[in-house]
């Protein structure tokens, strides 16, 4: 089977000045991938080439096995594209916009309604069917964008930002929607929240001054950064001194009577060992013992180079 997404050295290049250089995506499954990348860093110039909104300077887009560039209309059925500002009409009704939304997506005009049903009901908008749109809340304007994305029944959902500036309510909402919906599409999801990406997110892509530079699991980016401290738990803790004398072993930090962090350097997991050994030898009588993960700021950090 085509993937539902491959780009290959996708490249673009405003004036002189490359915004992003050899991009190589391939997505062959449903479930939600993020793409994260700083401000400026080429996200949004992918996004856009990905949904035929741009063409690019180098490289090629399929789209389920067609090229972007040779057959533009029939790659673009098989995409859905939510820009970070839904292109809402705000003097149109829910389905007054769903229907002409279905017209421009080439839906024949006998399937039109049973499309507009349907992606109402999937998207929780059924009963405000005959409201304008400018009278909705942020968060149902953002399902009536998510429709208009969906209302073709696409292999590839691509969402820019499509929880920015939703109410902790809404934002709950709009999460189980979009996993819901990632049940049986592809989606790709670029935002700046982290916290977001780690929710929602099966795997990443990273892009960062027009290049990728991650591209793996969340749990991968999650443990990209070697461990900095270990966590115990001790029915019979030694004092600090005798935890010092362990080979990379830097600080020791008693968080309880029963529970310290001890801070390494080098090889987490050779200490952790070293530290399992001579607590049973010693009787520490060791209960727990665990590494604290570094944080996703941190990751994102390092692999920005910021």
């Amino acid at each position: 089977m085509a993937s539902i997404l491959k780009t290959a050295h996708l490249s673009h290049r405003y004036g002189s000045s490359w915004a992003i250089r050899d991009i190589n995506i391939e997505i062959e499954r449903s479930g939600i991938i993020g793409l994260l990348g700083s401000n400026g860093a080429g996200k949004s110039t992918t996004m856009n080439i990905i949904c035929g909104v741009l063409n690019q300077t180098e490289g090629q887009v399929w789209l389920n096995g067609i090229d972007l560039e040779k057959d533009p209309v029939e790659a673009k059925k098989h995409i859905g594209f939510l820009p970070q500002t839904p292109p809402l009409y705000p003097d149109f009704t829910i389905d007054e916009y769903l229907s002409y939304s279905a017209q421009l997506r080439l839906i024949s005009k006998d399937k039109i309604k049973k499309a507009v049903e349907e992606v109402k009901e999937r998207c929780g908008i059924a009963a405000l069917s005959s409201r304008l749109i400018r009278n909705l809340s942020g968060g149902y304007k953002q399902r009536v964008g998510i429709a208009q994305a969906l209302i073709h029944k696409p292999s590839l959902l691509v969402l820019d930002e499509p929880t920015n500036g939703l109410d902790p309510n809404q934002l709950i909402e709009a999460r189980k929607l979009i996993k819901e919906i990632s049940r049986d599409h592809a989606v790709l999801l670029s935002s700046h929240i982290l916290s977001e990406i780690q929710l929602l997110c099966n795997s990443i892509t990273m892009i960062e001054s027009g290049r990728i530079v991650f591209a793996d699991t969340m749990d991968a980016f999650d443990n990209y950064l070697q461990p900095q401290s270990i966590l115990m738990r001790m029915e019979n803790p030694p004092v600090k001194s005798q935890l010092l004398d362990i080979a990379g072993v830097k600080r020791v930090e008693f968080l309880t009577s029963k529970q310290v962090r001890v801070y390494v350097e080098g090889d987490a997991n050779e200490i952790a060992e070293e530290l399992s050994k001579t607590g049973a030898l010693s009787g520490w009588r060791l209960r727990e013992i665990s590494f604290d993960k570094g944080l996703l700021d941190d990751t994102f950090k390092q692999l920005s180079k910021k």
